[in-house]
């Protein structure tokens, strides 16, 4: 058996698209196959093989090509990352639009932006790919509506009581200052970080403190997302801490978004305006409300998120028959 993908990164994070050999996972919409993936044990299995090493490692992100929902979208992704399947991710959304659009399986638009239409399991998103020539230069990726779920939230921390907000993008993030732990967003603080992040993660998980009000699939705090200031008040910097412990090396697609419904909740971010998002590695997204909505009776934005994706290899894995390191393992 071989397994065949074209490997991205964006802004610095990784997103391998599984072209060939993802296994067969059946459901009426993208949502239910993700719910399928994390029963299957196949799916788990190739998960596993394509992410950890010594084909992968403890921060690689990808993601299995599934059918759309309807024939309104132009494909469907089902996100994975070492712990499992996600429900959203933004980085890997402008990276799949980039290769779509690269591959030609979506045909470029002449007189403008090509709009590239992904199913995925929080819902129904857009990317809009702007070429110069014959070259993808970047990719907006306009989100599902995120809005502020509670803010002020008591944590205890090994570095005192923290107070944090949630916020859905997508998926439910909890948003805290670093300096509010003794910490930056440094490459030198990445191991307090992930520490942090993780604790954050687990005491908000364990009292319910992020449920979605109507889909549980969508419930539970997935990252922790520690911020320092910029140059200006539209300019921050972002550690973005997800699943068990990984650091997203861009400023997070998802997380950003959760970014943009706060900060345009509490009126840093207006109309027109625009947030420059740094990661921790210095790589950054740009990103705005393009509409206002109220979706579960409460207000929400659509944000659109703008950064690059840039191919690094096409690759074909095998498994020998007699390697004992199969599946694989996480060394974190």
């Amino acid at each position: 058996m071989t397994w065949q993908t074209v490997d991205y990164h964006t802004a610095g994070e990784p997103f391998r698209i599984v072209t060939g050999g993802a296994p067969p996972l059946p459901g009426a919409t993208v949502a239910e196959r993700r719910a399928r993936a994390i029963t299957d044990p196949d799916a788990q299995r190739v998960r596993q093989l394509l992410c950890q090493e010594p084909r992968g490692h403890a921060d690689m992100y990808g993601g299995f090509l599934v059918p759309p929902d309807d024939d309104g979208a132009h494909l469907g992704v089902l996100f994975w990352h070492k712990d499992g399947f996600s429900t959203a991710c933004g980085h890997g959304t402008i990276a799949l639009a980039t290769w779509a659009v690269e591959t030609a399986l979506v045909p470029r638009t002449a007189d403008g932006p090509t709009e590239v239409v992904v199913d995925v399991p929080s819902g129904r998103v857009r990317a809009l790919v702007r070429s110069e020539g014959e070259r993808v230069v970047e990719a907006t990726f306009v989100n599902v509506p995120s809005w502020v779920r509670s803010r002020g939230v008591e944590v205890v921390t090994s570095r005192g009581t923290v107070r944090v907000d949630v916020a859905f993008g997508g998926a439910m993030y909890a948003v805290l200052p670093a300096s509010d732990v003794g910490l930056d967003v440094a490459p030198s603080d990445y191991a307090d970080l992930i520490a942090l992040g993780r604790q954050i993660r687990d005491d908000l998980n364990a009292r319910h403190a992020a449920e979605h009000p109507e889909d549980p699939r969508l419930s539970g705090i997935y990252g922790t997302i520690f911020t320092a200031p910029g140059e200006h008040p539209l300019h921050q910097r972002n550690c973005t801490v997800f699943a068990d412990g990984e650091v997203d090396r861009s400023p997070c697609g998802s997380g950003t978004a959760a970014r943009v419904a706060l900060l345009a909740d509490d009126g840093t971010l207006g109309e027109g305006e625009v947030l420059l998002h740094d990661s921790i590695v210095g790589t950054r997204f740009e990103a705005r409300v393009q509409a206002r909505t109220v979706v579960h009776g409460r207000p929400a934005v659509v944000p659109a998120v703008t950064g690059s994706a840039y191919r690094v290899a096409t690759c074909e894995f095998t498994v020998d028959p007699h390697d004992p390191v199969v599946p694989g393992f996480v060394l974190r």
